[in-house]
């Protein structure tokens, strides 16, 4: 067993996941990009033997387990990212900013708190999104 082996098997199951070669293979690739991935991205990368019921099924398996979060981007495209908090079946904590590079397109995760923002009576937010756009570390 290779290392990336040993991390996916142990997040599945740390997740209450079974492993199963097709989770592996997408975790896999969620580990190995550390950016936000669509459903088609996925596709392009994994095994051809993969149809795209099983990466729905398998991507909505690691969102309702707290394993990966949504993330929109400008386009209003919905991506995909690992959690990198506690995040569990019951709730998703994921109150940080999403960057997207206007170079390469990549939306990642940033560890950068969300301001506080008072919102009118009557009002109570669920969820707080921020999206950043500019160009990456890499890009730049």
């Amino acid at each position: 067993m290779d290392s990336m082996s040993a991390v996916t098997g142990t997040l599945l199951r740390d997740f209450k996941l079974r492993s199963t070669p097709n989770r592996e293979e997408i975790l896999h690739l969620f580990l190995l990009k550390k950016y936000a991935l669509s459903h088609g991205d996925i596709e392009k990368e994994i095994d051809n033997s993969l149809d795209r019921v099983t990466v729905y099924r398998t991507l909505k398996t690691f969102l309702d387990k707290g394993l990966i979060h949504k993330v929109l981007d400008d386009e209003g495209s919905l991506k995909y990212a690992l959690c990198k908090e506690a995040c569990s079946v019951a709730e998703h904590h994921h109150d940080h900013v999403h960057f997207k590079c206007t170079k390469c397109g990549q939306t990642s995760c940033l560890n950068v708190n969300v301001p506080t923002i008072k919102l009118p009576k009557g009002y109570e937010a669920n969820e707080v999104n921020l999206l950043i756009q500019g160009v990456c570390e890499h890009c730049n």
